[in-house]
């Protein structure tokens, strides 16, 4: 394979002595470790770069730790690092900052993906051409054998992530990624998540400083003995989504100083946060209209329709104001919340007005469907919607904002 060198490619000059160092986090792995760690090492032996296998015991609690220290002691190739906490994002945050190769790869101890992979995933970071490389199991050429169960949780995982955090990465959970050792030291002190959601959270924050992604598609096949608890990972990268959101919308991550000394143009600057504010508003919007129409619908009962909306609606319009002041805009504390609930219900007063009017309108034509009123009152709600944005970014939390970023620039000079 040849390849055209950049200036920045990785050579033989490197100060470092090691070119691939792939990382094999495990937890309890005693029956597949030996066996998975033999067949790697065949594998790294036939590509013309200098390697190491790092396994990183995630505190395991059987023969796992015996097992490592044993295939240390037999390959020269092979270290380990042991972990008193569990955490894959922790062991890989450990080992790739204290590496001293050039390039850092991390698999599953599964091998689940096809090895053959290796070598088109290392090759561009080692060229210069990329800065991170992923393996991909939702890329038109992937082979992927596994449930529909984990299909559509993986699917829809990764709709989220487009929706919620405009990634343009096809597959953020596939246990096989590389990064460059000097993209990696910028990039990974802004990693918070020390588990699953680690792999999301470092391709987001490298999307956002301009980084190169290199994709390849590989064959994957499904270990049916895995120990991942689908529905707490899964409860858990959501709540990373938020956190790693409002971190981004409000400013506080700084991935374009990242780009900065990178040299790399950042995806946030120009309306990259505009793009985010309104997929977090879109987020919280959601909500409160799903909310609204249970609410509605709850108090259709006891109460007239005209007395329900102004309930439903108001009820919601405070909770919208607090979720979009915290998660949309990044503003925090009590100072002018006040103030922001009562800008928040003007604009609450006119989406009254316009759910009102619709709602005078369906009765003035004779209809009395409860169905067509829910369906009416949540359209002109989701209306309503955009004009609250505009005011909220343009009036609302204008000052809310530039006193944030002022608190932050006092708090760095401090």
């Amino acid at each position: 394979m040849t390849a055209e060198i950049r200036a920045d490619a990785v050579t033989d000059a490197d100060i470092s002595t090691v070119i691939l160092d792939v990382v094999v986090p495990v937890y309890n792995e005693e029956r597949d470790l030996a066996a998975s760690v033999d067949r790697l090492l065949d594998h790294l032996a036939t590509l013309p770069w200098s390697y190491r296998v790092t396994i990183a015991d995630n505190a395991s609690t059987d023969a796992t730790a015996i097992i490592a220290r044993r295939l240390a002691h037999t390959h020269p190739h092979v270290e380990v690092v042991h972990l008193a906490e569990k955490g894959r994002g922790r062991a890989l945050k450990r080992v790739w900052t204290g590496s001293d190769a050039a390039v850092l790869v991390y698999m599953d101890v599964d091998l689940s993906t096809d090895l053959n992979a290796l070598l088109p995933l290392v090759a561009p970071l080692i060229s210069g051409h990329s800065d991170l490389a992923i393996g991909t199991r939702l890329a038109r050429g992937s082979r992927v054998h596994r449930g529909p169960k984990r299909e559509v949780i993986s699917r829809s995982y990764n709709l989220l992530l487009r929706g919620t955090l405009r990634a343009r990465f096809s597959d953020a959970q596939c246990g096989f990624k590389a990064i460059r050792a000097d993209v990696a030291r910028e990039v990974l002190p802004l990693v918070e998540d020390d588990a699953w959601f680690f792999d999301t959270e470092l391709l987001v924050l490298a999307e956002r400083a301009g980084l190169r992604i290199h994709e390849v598609p590989v064959d994957w096949v499904d270990d049916p003995d895995s120990t991942v608890d689908i529905v707490r990972t899964a409860l858990d990268d959501l709540r990373g989504v938020v956190r790693l959101g409002r971190g981004l919308v409000s400013g506080r991550l700084p991935v374009r100083e990242v780009a900065e000394r990178l040299g790399r143009a950042s995806a946030d600057a120009g309306s990259g946060r505009l793009g985010m504010q309104l997929a977090m508003f879109a987020m919280v919007g959601a909500a409160s209209t799903l909310a609204y129409a249970v609410l509605y619908v709850l108090l259709r009962g006891p109460f007239p329709a005209f007395t329900a909306n102004l309930l439903a609606l108001l009820l919601t319009a405070v909770a919208n104001t607090a979720a979009n002041r915290r998660l949309t805009f990044g503003v925090r504390g009590r100072h002018d919340a006040l103030r922001h609930q009562v800008q928040g219900l003007v604009v609450f007063a006119v989406g009254l007005a316009v759910t009102s009017g619709s709602l005078w309108l369906l009765q003035a034509t004779g209809s009395t469907s409860r169905v067509l009123e829910v369906a009416v009152l949540t359209a002109a709600n989701l209306a309503v919607t955009v004009g609250r944005f505009v005011a909220m970014r343009s009036w609302v939390f204008v000052r809310g904002r530039r006193s944030a970023d002022l608190h932050e620039q006092v708090t760095d000079l401090a």
